[in-house]
Parts: C-alpha cells; sequence; structure tokens
C-alpha cells in the first residue's frame, strides 16, 4: 500500500478490469502463547468516559483531515493496525523508532515493515499530539491507531464499529520479531492456518480478515513470482486470470522493474470497502498467491463463496474479527506496558 501519487501508476490497469465482463458466479509457527490466546476482559468501549470522554472526535477529527489530503493513509493506516497487532500484539510497538547506536533495529525498520506508507505514521502521531493536549499521559498509542483504524474502514465505505479500549503501549519493538510473525505474500493456507492460530484467530478470521484486500496496493515483488516463476516452474501462475497476468506483465518485468510500481489488491473497484475481494479470488483475479489460495484451498474456499455473494454478512464479519483482532496480546500495569507522551519513543 504505497502512496497515492505511486498507485495512479497503476490506474490503467484498474480502469482496464472496470469494463471487463465479470462472472458473478510460513515458517514454523510460533508456540501458541496462552496470554494470547486468553479474551482481553479489560478492554471496553467507554474505557475512557471519564478520563478522555471526547478521544474518538478527537482522533476524528486528524484522520478525516488525512482521508481529504492524502487517501492512501486509509489502507496504510488498517495495515500499519495488522502489522502491529501481530507482532507481540496489539500495543502500538510498530511506532517506535530505531535508536541510533542500538544494534536492534525497531519494528517499523524491519524489512516486512518498509513499505508501510509514512502517511500512517504520521496520522497516528497527528492524533497522539491533538489528544496529548487536552488529555495529557492518559491515551495510548495502541488505542489511538485502533481508532483510526475504525474509522478509515468506514471512510473508505466498510462499517462503522466500536472499539474496545484500554490497551498500554508495549515496551518491545525489535524487528528481529517481525517476519515470522506476518503473513507472507506466498504464505501457503497451512502457513496462514497456523500463523492466525498462534494468535487464537480461526480459520474464518483468517479469510474475513484477509477482506482488507478490497483496498490498498502491493509492489510488484510481492507477486512478480506468480507472472514468471510460480513455485520454480519458471511458467505463470495458472491460477491467474490470462487478463490480469497479460496487464501486470506490462507494468511488472521479470528483472529491472520499477520497484516503486504497485497494483491494487482488488482490481475491479480499488478505491472501496467492499466484498469484491472475494468475487475475485473465485475469478482468478487475486493479486497475491496467498489471497489466492484462499478460493482453492477446501477449508476455506466455501467461505469465500458466501462473502462473495452477501456483502452484509462480510461488513457484520469484519467488524466483529477486527474486535477480535484488537484484542490480542494486550499489554496491562507497568510491567508490561507504559502510555507515551510520544508515540516514536519509549517513555522514561
Amino acid at each position: 500500500m504505497s502512496s497515492f501519487s505511486t498507485a495512479t501508476s497503476f490506474m490503467f490497469l484498474c480502469f482496464f478490469f472496470l469494463n471487463l465482463p465479470f462472472s458473478k458466479s510460513l515458517f514454523k509457527s510460533p508456540p501458541i502463547n496462552a496470554a494470547l490466546r486468553r479474551a482481553p476482559r479489560q478492554l471496553s468501549v467507554n474505557y475512557y468516559a471519564k478520563s478522555c470522554p471526547q478521544v474518538e472526535s478527537m482522533v476524528g477529527s486528524v484522520t478525516s483531515n488525512m482521508f481529504k489530503e492524502a487517501p492512501a493513509s486509509g489502507p496504510a493506516t488498517i495495515r500499519l493496525f495488522f502489522h502491529d497487532c501481530f507482532v507481540e500484539g496489539c500495543d502500538g510497538s510498530i511506532l517506535i523508532s530505531s535508536k541510533a547506536g542500538n544494534k536492534e533495529l525497531a519494528e517499523k525498520d524491519a524489512e516486512d515493515n518498509k513499505d508501510l506508507a509514512k502517511e500512517a505514521f504520521e496520522g497516528i502521531i497527528k492524533a497522539k499530539v491533538v489528544v496529548e493536549s487536552k488529555c495529557p499521559g492518559v491515551v495510548s498509542c495502541a488505542d489511538i491507531l485502533a481508532i483510526a483504524t475504525r474509522d478509515f474502514v468506514h471512510f473508505v465505505g466498510g462499517p462503522h464499529y466500536q472499539v474496545k479500549k484500554g490497551r498500554w503501549d508495549g515496551k518491545i519493538s525489535k524487528a528481529s520479531r517481525v517476519h515470522q510473525n506476518l503473513p507472507q505474500s506466498n504464505s501457503t493456507v497451512d502457513q496462514l492456518l497456523k500463523l492466525f492460530s498462534s494468535k487464537g484467530l480461526t480459520p474464518e478470521d483468517l479469510v474475513v480478515l484477509s477482506g482488507a484486500h478490497t483496498i490498498g496496493f502491493a509492489h510488484c515483488k510481492q507477486f512478480v513470482n506468480r507472472l514468471y516463476n510460480y513455485k520454480g516452474t519458471k511458467k505463470p501462475d495458472p491460477y491467474m486470470d490470462p487478463r490480469l497476468f497479460k496487464a501486470l506483465k506490462m507494468s511488472c518485468p521479470q528483472f529491472d522493474g520499477n520497484i516503486d510500481i504497485v497494483a491494487p489488491f482488488d482490481v475491479t473497484t480499488p478505491f472501496s470497502f467492499d466484498n469484491a475481494y472475494y468475487g475475485n479470488l473465485e475469478a482468478k483475479l487475486g493479486l497475491l498467491a496467498s489471497d489466492q489460495a484462499l478460493s482453492l484451498d477446501p477449508r476455506t474456499k466455501s467461505l469465500v463463496q458466501e462473502l462473495a455473494k452477501d456483502k452484509p454478512k462480510f461488513f457484520k464479519a469484519f467488524a466483529a474479527a477486527m474486535e477480535k483482532m484488537g484484542g490480542i496480546g494486550v499489554k496491562r500495569g507497568r510491567k508490561n506496558g507504559e502510555f507515551r507522551k510520544d508515540c516514536t519513543m519509549h517513555h522514561m
């Protein structure tokens, strides 16, 4: 999900597909951590009712401006929240900047997070400044990220849901912990199921949360192997519609391509949050191998088919799955958490 200006480089692809007659019709998983699996009872919608009652409207004033000025901040923030929650839990650890002189880089500087758009980080930092001006030292960066993500889901046409709050900011942010905890663009369904299970998420959650790819963009490097050397065959992926293959090949050469070129995850309605992502998978129009695999595996295929037909069902399921994901590895108390005044620096 790159910057909006970069995204325009691939707009021809979107329009190429908008006019097509579409049919209607990892790695060793980390051990399951009991703390991750336990339902975070301490989160509540009214957590800041007394200490900072206006927190949602303050964050909303920033997110609505960001969305008008930089629409890419929408999908970028949603992706930021996913990457935060899957590594160390939803604790704002992805917002920490690496310290000069430290041997260990912070999470945000891990290879897997290099493509996270700067607009997403900027939006959270701006929202934190506004919140701190009225409620100093009260609201965590982790909760601000959760609220902002919900706002952006709604701005791009997705469901509006209540955000439970009460997360503390985490004290650990290490680049070395990122790769094995994030889904990869070529992950198999087995790898995805293991990873999601290790976070306390079900196969249904996997399919529903993957629907976030109804908006946003991926760089060529995430899918170039599908075009030229699928699983080492030196041939394209047979599970890709030839029209999509042809259009992607035009912008993503096998070697020495422009690393800034991006393609939309959802080639039919790339800028709106809807259930077209699932219909695309059925029509072999998924961009990433990990997405397309969901429509091929018997464990996930039937839910892909159901959600392709039923947008209200997808919206309801997505809101519930986001709440569930937002409870992964929540930190509480001074031993494991802090309230940062500056989201990019550990509280001293």
